[in-house]
């Protein structure tokens, strides 16, 4: 096994590579997504450089809960935004990640993202901390219908909504002035006629349970964390973070920008994902 290197220590693009490969070669590694995983991709994120110049807030998940209007704004704006979103397709990093779990590296995925794109690139093991955008959940009776079969039935409701143009937000919705959704018809579950909500974890809720244990479960079976795209900033990933250094692992970071927890990281990565994973799955396949 590689020693563990003196934290923390923060490597660019070039040396980032090989520090990497040293810290994980020969370990049976656990990886922890966030969005910067997915903005090659083209979905924005909340917390990188460009996104924190326009403060946007996320939605609320008591909000959504006890508001109609709030419900409407968010159908409102996804109608909107599904498109590009279910149509963005895993970039290098998603697909370099897939890789190096067929070659036995990587263990599994515990993932913040709620994009699919891990799925999409061909990673098998995924934990979806946050859910998935694509299935939507009836508040009433449990009830599951596929975010496509909605959007037909949005659509249907609302002719000629998708005049608006609009910014896509990281939710899967976009910007949409107030008075824009002030006659927006949301559309209720088919089998009951209850409430509909996005089946992920808005701001504010907690991650179920079980997710919660499944992913400590395949923390405890790896020897080594890798982190890529996160900041951290939200309890949800940082007590994986945690969770790893009381256990002594080997902690890999791969990302751009400020994030929480950097002293408990052996080695920092400051580059973008894609463009280091692919260079991560040839030294370890090849070293």
């Amino acid at each position: 096994m590689t020693a563990l290197l003196e934290r923390p220590s923060v490597f660019d693009a070039t040396e980032g590579v090989e520090a990497l490969a040293s810290l994980l070669r020969g370990r049976r590694i656990v990886v922890l997504t966030g969005a910067g995983c997915s903005t090659e991709s083209g979905i924005p994120d909340y917390r990188g450089p460009g996104t924190l110049a326009r403060a946007r807030n996320p939605i609320q998940h008591r909000e959504f809960l006890t508001r109609p209007e709030v419900r409407a704004r968010y159908w409102a704006r996804s109608l909107l935004g599904w498109p590009r979103f279910s149509s963005a397709r895993p970039n290098a990093a998603h697909q370099s990640l897939a890789a190096l779990e067929r070659d036995g590296h990587v263990l599994g995925l515990i993932t913040q993202n709620v994009d699919r794109l891990h799925h999409a690139a061909g990673s098998q093991r995924v934990i979806e901390l946050h859910g998935a955008l694509a299935r939507v959940r009836c508040l009433d009776c449990e009830a599951i219908e596929l975010r496509t079969e909605l959007q037909e039935r949005l659509l249907a409701l609302n002719p000629g909504f998708t005049e608006h143009t609009a910014e896509p937000r990281p939710d899967g919705d976009a910007e949409l002035p107030v008075e824009t959704v002030l006659a927006f018809r949301v559309a209720g579950c088919t089998r009951c006629g209850g409430t509909l909500k996005p089946d992920v974890v808005f701001f504010g809720d907690n991650v179920p349970p079980p997710t919660v244990e499944a992913a400590f479960a395949l923390l405890e079976e790896g020897d080594a964390l890798l982190v890529v795209g996160s900041s951290l900033a939200v309890y949800s990933g940082f007590r994986f973070l945690q969770r790893a250094a009381d256990r002594h692992m080997p902690i890999g970071l791969l990302n751009i920008g400020e994030c929480r927890g950097g002293e408990l990281v052996d080695v920092r990565v400051e580059a973008r994902a894609g463009e280091i994973l692919p260079r991560l799955v040839e030294a370890l396949t090849t070293g």
